[in-house]
């Protein structure tokens, strides 16, 4: 199932690039789930890794989510997903509920998509600058309060020993790169 949510992303994505650059947008999902699969959790959550992006940015819907893999990972997707028609405030809002309120899977999921968007956002943000913020919806002081929220929430009602070592990675990235 793994190597199909891989493929179903591929074709989903194909010819997406990512903000700011020429990557194919292909390279976050595989990130994504890498990161999931590292951590080692289980086929479902890597898949939704691969997919998490799909229902948002392509023209693909929950319910081929569903019918092509399962309910648990179109759960997952569907956790994930943003409303698009609402501002960037309410739906960044909605994430940070989701990861303070989520379940464990959920909240490895998003913040495994959040701190590999916080890497690369690091690595343009070497490159152009403060010029870089003309490119996203949202400024320096919006995107550190949006990554900060997630940080501060991400390991409510999880106990210390269940704690994923990449929130460790993703609070140090957050500290590092909101402190210029």
């Amino acid at each position: 199932m793994i190597e199909k949510a891989k493929q179903f992303a591929e074709k989903a994505h194909q010819g997406q690039k990512r903000k700011n650059s020429d990557t194919d947008y292909i390279i976050h999902p595989i990130q994504v789930a890498a990161t999931l699969k590292s951590a080692g959790y289980r086929e479902e959550v890597i898949c939704a890794g691969y997919l998490h992006d799909v229902v948002e940015d392509t023209m693909y819907e929950l319910a081929d989510i569903e019918r092509e893999f399962t309910k648990k990972v179109r759960d997952l997707v569907a956790a994930h997903t943003e409303d698009k028609s609402k501002s960037w405030q309410e739906r960044k809002q909605h994430t940070v509920d989701n990861v303070r309120m989520g379940s464990l899977e959920v909240k490895c999921l998003i913040v495994a998509d959040k701190l590999d968007n916080l890497l690369s956002l690091e690595k343009d943000f070497e490159r152009d600058g403060d010029a870089l913020w003309k490119h996203f919806n949202a400024g320096y002081l919006q995107q550190k309060w949006y990554n900060t929220s997630i940080a501060e929430n991400m390991t409510k009602g999880i106990t210390s020993g269940d704690i994923p070592e990449f929130f460790h990675v993703y609070q140090e990235t957050v500290d590092r790169f909101f402190q210029k």
